[in-house]
């Protein structure tokens, strides 16, 4: 098992078939990805709910209406099937991506 993924084999790691993103640890239902979209970002909602930590970069953060600005060592949360995307973001922009959970989120249940 995988215990520490680096930027440098993040950046390394192409793309899995089918996805935008690079496969770089699966532990049961989470799973680690590295994602570095140019342009624009065509993401369409996911079945988990998932965290974006970004590690350079700058730009908006669009989530299911509301918009908020992100830089380096900010962290995003997206609910399961939730509409979002990374909107004006600079060229540089990457983040880490942690998908978890079963399918269709694990609600909003208070800790």
């Amino acid at each position: 098992m995988d215990i520490r993924a680096t930027l440098e084999q993040a950046r390394a790691t192409p793309p899995s078939p089918g996805r935008a993103s690079a496969l770089l640890m699966e532990h049961g239902t989470m799973t680690l990805r590295f994602y570095a979209p140019r342009g624009t970002d065509p993401q369409t909602p996911h079945d988990q709910d998932e965290l974006y930590i970004v590690s350079r970069g700058t730009g908006v953060f669009f989530m299911n209406g509301e918009r908020v600005p992100f830089g380096p060592g900010d962290v995003l949360f997206a609910p399961a099937h939730a509409e979002h995307r990374f909107e004006d973001f600079t060229d540089d922009f990457e983040t880490w991506v942690v998908f978890y959970g079963a399918e269709g989120g694990e609600g909003s249940t208070a800790t």
